[in-house]
């Protein structure tokens, strides 16, 4: 029996990671470093960019190429052709998010557009940059970070619920289309997990190293081992659960639980963009 094709062989030699400054995002350019995979980093933070990129050369004998951009922008692609037409890249995670916590009403039109550019519109974008050579070479991969979230509405969450409600849809969609085309296309829904942009909307005095919540490396090593195996994955066990247990509720029952614990997170003006 032939050997199974290692995860550089199918979905290297590069992989472009959207957000990738901190929290998830540096954690998946951390673990696809230790893949012997080469990286394009994005994220507009450009000292947190550079300090990941720093700390992943300094560990893997691998590329590292920081980009500094706002993944709103319409000419995205535009702007990082140079550096997409000169690697191969066989993986694409899309981990950027505008996080915003606060009621609808108090988020300004032009906020809500810029959610939805980075959530929504910025992962269409380098799909359509980076998959059709992927088809044509027969392999490849995608995975788009979504959210337990995604799945109930809930207060102070709507446009960010709402997105990653799209995101979850769209890698559903890009699962059955590209699966024939052999590339792998993979949702991920973490619960909360102990990041920049999560510890940023805990209520004050709480106890951070007691919050109920998974670690990065913990969400980023259940991804990588799901994709190409399903089309979505809910890491922690306890996640799971939860996430079935609202599921089976009546959907205004859902919608109050949900409501009554986001309504406790703390308003969150600054939007980080990582999920």
């Amino acid at each position: 029996m032939a050997a199974a094709p290692s995860f550089r062989s199918r979905y290297g030699p590069c992989a472009l990671v959207a957000g990738a400054a901190v929290g998830l995002g540096a954690e998946y350019a951390r673990q696809l470093a230790a893949l012997r995979l080469d990286l394009l980093l994005l994220d507009r933070d450009g000292d947190a960019l550079r300090a990941t990129a720093e700390e992943i050369r300094a560990r893997h004998a691998v590329q590292v190429t920081p980009v500094l951009v706002d993944l709103a922008r319409p000419d995205l692609v535009d702007v990082l052709r140079p550096q997409i037409a000169e690697r191969e890249v066989g993986l694409l995670v899309y981990n950027a998010a505008i996080g915003t916590v606060a009621p609808f009403l108090e988020l300004t039109p032009a906020h809500c557009d810029a959610m939805v550019d980075v959530n929504c519109r910025g992962p269409i974008r380098l799909v359509h940059a980076l998959v059709p050579p992927m088809i044509a070479r027969g392999r490849g991969g995608v995975i788009l970070m979504s959210s337990l979230s995604g799945n109930t509405g809930s207060a102070q969450l709507a446009i960010y619920a709402a997105t990653k409600a799209f995101t979850l849809v769209f890698a559903d969609a890009l699962w059955a289309e590209l699966r024939p085309h052999g590339v792998d296309v993979l949702a991920v829904q973490p619960g909360s997990t102990r990041t920049p942009g999560f510890l940023s909307s805990q209520p004050a005095g709480d106890d951070a190293a007691a919050l109920p919540a998974m670690e990065p490396p913990d969400v980023v090593r259940e991804a990588l081992a799901t994709l190409g195996i399903e089309p979505n994955v809910v890491p922690g066990e306890l996640n799971r659960q939860g996430a079935a247990a609202l599921a089976a509720m009546p959907r205004r029952q859902a919608i109050e639980l949900m409501s009554a614990i986001t309504g406790t997170l703390v308003r969150n003006d600054r939007g980080p963009r990582v999920s």
